[in-house]
């Protein structure tokens, strides 16, 4: 009988301790999806990190692949202030859309002013794949292909001039030639805090002079003082090796090197600025970029979260 009437209290107090403890459970599971939910998603194209999840990197570089399903659009000027003669101004309107496989497709269409007139000069499309999913490989290398159409007159060489009367036609000066490009995108974050970019190129004119480039650009960004990243700063150089059909033997060497800040806005947009200063005789004395860029799709791809959360 005693044993009996002890029992009750002692089921009694088993109950309420595995409610108790249910209970707990229950409020740390709440809180931790709490969690979850406030914090600031962490994009991811194939597992990188935000930075590389944006099609183009910074203003010279490109790095791997846009999330699936996602959209990058950017107004890009890029402004030239040559040792001799005036200034020129670009201006690019690119589209770029990710697809399954670390696939990509883009279009571009670039307008030129220079010398007091202006219009269009190229329209081009482009395209790219990543070998792998990120971290797969070291520098998670992607190719890329571009074919650039002509769209417009030249209205300054790169090269040397042509002899007065040579190259025009009759209804005035040559046409921007087509051209093909190939590219070789690197990119890696190093340490939670560097982030790295590296483009080799190659890009072969089809007719006119066959002005042949090719050379590499480099880009370093790190986040500084905004959460989430909302602010970069950096540096980014460039070199180029171009030659006509007539100076194979004898190249222009151009290379720039310069800082490089990135400020988004909104977790959709963000603005990109580069001064770069030549270094060269042949290159630009000054050479300007600002970028402006929007990402929409993909929902992993609106916002870019604190380094120390990356891939986990």
């Amino acid at each position: 009988m005693l044993k009996t009437r002890l029992l009750f209290p002692m089921l009694a107090c088993a109950c309420l301790a595995f409610l108790a403890s249910n209970h707990s459970v229950h409020a740390q599971t709440a809180v931790a999806e709490q969690i979850v939910v406030t914090g600031e998603e962490v994009p991811s194209a194939y597992g990188a990190p935000p930075g590389f999840s944006r099609s183009r990197f910074s203003n010279l570089t490109n790095a791997y692949v846009l999330p699936p399903w996602a959209f990058f659009f950017g107004e890009i000027y890029e402004g030239q202030v040559f040792r001799h003669g005036p200034p020129d101004h670009l201006f690019t309107q690119e589209i770029e859309m990710g697809l399954p496989y670390h696939l990509g497709v883009a279009a571009e269409a670039n307008f030129e002013r220079f010398n007091g007139g202006g219009g269009p000069e190229t329209v081009s499309l482009e395209a790219r794949w990543a070998l792998a999913d990120w971290n797969k490989i070291p520098l998670n290398p992607t190719l890329f292909a571009e074919y650039k159409f002509g769209v417009g007159t030249l209205r300054h060489e790169e090269g040397p001039p042509p002899p007065p009367g040579e190259g025009e036609e009759e209804s005035g000066p040559p046409k921007v030639p087509d051209a093909y490009e190939f590219r070789l995108l690197l990119a890696q974050d190093f340490g939670e805090r560097l982030e790295w970019a590296m483009n080799w190129f190659f890009e072969k004119e089809n007719t006119g002079d066959r002005g042949r480039e090719w050379g590499f650009a480099q880009s370093a960004m790190t986040p500084i003082l905004l959460p989430a990243e909302r602010l970069k700063v950096g540096v980014e150089m460039q070199y180029t090796n171009f030659t006509v059909k007539d100076t194979r033997g004898d190249p222009i060497h151009r290379f720039v090197i310069g800082p490089s800040v990135a400020w988004k806005p909104t977790r959709q947009s963000r603005l990109d600025v580069s001064p770069l200063f030549g270094c060269t005789d042949d290159s630009a004395r000054v050479q300007v970029f600002v970028v402006f860029s929007w990402l929409f799709g993909n929902e992993h791809a609106e916002a870019e979260a604190p380094v120390s959360t990356r891939n986990r």
